[in-house]
Formats: C-alpha cells, sequence, structure tokens
C-alpha cells in the first residue's frame, strides 16, 4: 500500500496534528494507531457538521487503524463548557441514555464496524470515589484552565465558571488514560481538552497521543457553525430530497468546502471545477448538484440521489409538485364550530414540522402556504383537496372526506 497516499488522505482537510512529524513518522513507518474519539449525546441528532470527524475516523479505519468511539454517556450529564459563555444546564441520565441510541445508530451511517469499539466513559469515571476526583484535580492548575479561551473571557467578563466545568477537560483527558490512545481527533474547538488528554498522559508515565483538529463546518447561511439552535444545519436523518435541497441553496464558495470536508472527491477533480467556474467552462448549479449527488448518495443509495435531483428540478425549475408527496386525509370530526379547521391543527396533522411553537413560527414567517396562499388567519375554510406547502422544500396533500 501506498504510504504517502495514506499520509495525504489522512490530512487532508486536517486543521492541525500535534506533532506533525510524529504523526508523518509513524504512518510513513506502518505503524497502526488507536484513535479515539469521544461524542457527548447532549442531542438526539447528528449532522453533516458532526460528520466532518466522523468521515475522518472512517478513513483511518479504512487503512487499518483501530478506532474508539467513546460515548460520553458520563460527561455528557455535565456538559462540555467548550464555547459556551454560560453554564450548560445538565442532562439527566435517562435523557442521555436515550440520546446515545440515536448516536450510535448514526454514526453507524458512516463508520465501518470493523476496527471499531464502542465505549462508555460511565465505565470508568462512575467507578472513582472522591478521592480519586481530588487527585485528578491535582494534576492541572487553575492559570492552565484559565487559558482556555472561553473559561478566560467569562472570568474577565465576571461571568461564573462553575467548578464542574473545569473537572470537565480532566475527565475528558483522563479517558485517554484509560484508553492508552496514541491518537486523538476532534474539532479545532476542542484543542484544549486534546491537549489535557496528552498531559494526563504524561503525568501516569504513558506515551503521549498525537493531536489532530479538524475545521468546523459552516451551515447553510455560510457564516455560523452547523447548529440546530442556528438553523442551519443538514441533519442525516433528513430524507434524501430534503438533504438534497438544503445543499442546493449554500452558496458557491462554500460548496467547495463541503466538497473537501463531506466527500471522498479528489482534490485535483476540486480545483478542477473551480478553475472551471472561473473560466466559464462549467455552470455553478452543475457543480453543486454534483455534490448534492455525492452525499445523498453516501447516506442512502445512487437512484435515491438521482431522485432527489430530479424532483429538486421539478420543484424549483418547473413549478411542480413532487411525485411523493405525503397524503393525509382529515373528517368532518376535525373540523371546529364553525365548520373550519385550526390552522395550527391542521399543520400539525401533517408533521412536517416538530412542535406548535415552531408551526406559529413558520405561520408568522409567511413560510407556510395552503394552496398557494399564505395562510395567517386563526382558521380556514377546507377545501376537497389542499396542497401545504411549508418553506422551499415541504409538500403534503390534504384530502377531505365528508
Amino acid at each position: 500500500m501506498n504510504k504517502e497516499k495514506e499520509l495525504n488522505d489522512l490530512l487532508r482537510g486536517v486543521e492541525e496534528v500535534i506533532p506533525l512529524d510524529e504523526f508523518k513518522e509513524k504512518i510513513l513507518a506502518g505503524q497502526k494507531l488507536k484513535v479515539k474519539f469521544g461524542a457527548d449525546p447532549t442531542a438526539p441528532d447528528l449532522h453533516l457538521g458532526h460528520t466532518v470527524v466522523l468521515r475522518k475516523l472512517r478513513k483511518f479505519q479504512e487503512y487499518g487503524h483501530k478506532v474508539i468511539f467513546i460515548i460520553g454517556d458520563f460527561t455528557a450529564q455535565i456538559g462540555d463548557p467548550t464555547g459556551r459563555a454560560k453554564t450548560r444546564p445538565p442532562l439527566s441520565k435517562e435523557q442521555v441514555l436515550k440520546n446515545s441510541l440515536t448516536y450510535k445508530e448514526q454514526m453507524l451511517k458512516i463508520l465501518h464496524r470493523e476496527n471499531l469499539e464502542i465505549v462508555y466513559n460511565s465505565e470508568w469515571l462512575e467507578k472513582m470515589n472522591f478521592v480519586d476526583v481530588i487527585k485528578l484535580a491535582s494534576k492541572y492548575t487553575l492559570a492552565r484552565m484559565l487559558e482556555r479561551e472561553d473559561f478566560s473571557n467569562r472570568y474577565k467578563n465576571n461571568i461564573s465558571i462553575s467548578l464542574h466545568e473545569l473537572l470537565y477537560c480532566l475527565m475528558q483527558g483522563w479517558d485517554s488514560v484509560i484508553l492508552k490512545s496514541e491518537l486523538e481527533i476532534g474539532g479545532s474547538d476542542q484543542k484544549f481538552n486534546l491537549i489535557v488528554g496528552r498531559d494526563l498522559q504524561k503525568e501516569e508515565g504513558l506515551p503521549q497521543q498525537i493531536i489532530m483538529t479538524l475545521p468546523i463546518l459552516e451551515g447553510t447561511d455560510g457564516k455560523l457553525k452547523m447548529s440546530k439552535s442556528y438553523n442551519n444545519y443538514i441533519a442525516l436523518n433528513d430524507a434524501p430530497q430534503e438533504m438534497y435541497g438544503k445543499i442546493m441553496s449554500i452558496n458557491d464558495d462554500l460548496m467547495f468546502r463541503y466538497f473537501e470536508l463531506l466527500t471522498d472527491e479528489p482534490i485535483e477533480k476540486i480545483n478542477e471545477y473551480k478553475e472551471g467556474i472561473k473560466s466559464g467552462k462549467y455552470h455553478p448549479k452543475k457543480i453543486k448538484e454534483e455534490l448534492g449527488k455525492k452525499i445523498v448518495e453516501f447516506y442512502y443509495s445512487k437512484e435515491a440521489a438521482d431522485f432527489a435531483a430530479e424532483e429538486f428540478e421539478k420543484i424549483f425549475k418547473q413549478h411542480g409538485l413532487p411525485d411523493d408527496m405525503q397524503i393525509i386525509k382529515i373528517t368532518k370530526n376535525d373540523l371546529n364550530e364553525n365548520n373550519k379547521i385550526w390552522t395550527i391543527d391542521l399543520i400539525e396533522k401533517t408533521g412536517l414540522l416538530k412542535s406548535r411553537s415552531e408551526i406559529k413560527r413558520m405561520i408568522n414567517q409567511n413560510a407556510i402556504l395552503i394552496n398557494n396562499k399564505k395562510c395567517n388567519d386563526e382558521d380556514i375554510e377546507v377545501e376537497p383537496e389542499m396542497i401545504i406547502k411549508i418553506g422551499k422544500r415541504k409538500f403534503c396533500k390534504v384530502l377531505y372526506e365528508n
């Protein structure tokens, strides 16, 4: 196997490796590494921003390295303070365990089952007594903790920092000691936590892990990091048409970053696309279509990707309706005393939005059309057939059976 190719593939899209020379030396010598990655199941769904790291782990697997995926069921109950302007509210153990089930299901859409070990950090952290915690805390100084930008900013602005937040990175670092990891991978915002792992390994007389950080992916707005909080995310569980449509909405500059971080498209081909657009050989929309199909095909199938592209073309260029539009039925029992149906109740029945508060928000934003008319009324007249459109990509046909 070409070790230079392996090295280039593993370094693709990477922001920083510490120490880089040691990493290169081990890969070129054919050494197989024990690669650690941890994720706290603080929410049930993963999005494409999470997959930047997951895809890199997959690449390590393909070259024969072992990936240890830590589900931080213990640390999630405390909450990672990274990037937080205030203390994160704690999660219950029940909520964390529920979220962890969907994490496993979704991450296996990307990671191979071979060369993969899944562990929970409660296996060792729950067993620590108070003496163990004090000993662990003694291995790091407050001055070192305040080197973290988020802690430093909160301290300077007189915003409280809870003691348990200071312990978080020590616990994440202790995971590296327990597992004797040789390389830990994470987003660039996790750099401090990863360095703590190196420091604790040194304290315990172990070889220090190599650190690899990857960039934080921007969301569909092209400005903020991809996050459900910013409503600029593309979920792994999005339907193929929804996923494709969101990808087509990103700006032209961002699509090359998506190509590099979210696909295996050769760098040479990506550069060809860039030059082709500059010269007028390629139209940006055609290249973006390629991006959309590649991503959808990875998570679903080529057939699903082609169908999503056809549906997108039909809806947005030809102003048609999707062939596989959801159909729901309502009856007289669904009507109110005015023989109308409450608008919020109707939209809720479609299941296209997750909550009544989200429905209200979309109505206020004029983002919901019923038979091509904005729905601003509390209740509406019922017609034998109604087409509901939410945003640009969600459709539902409503049939009334008297």
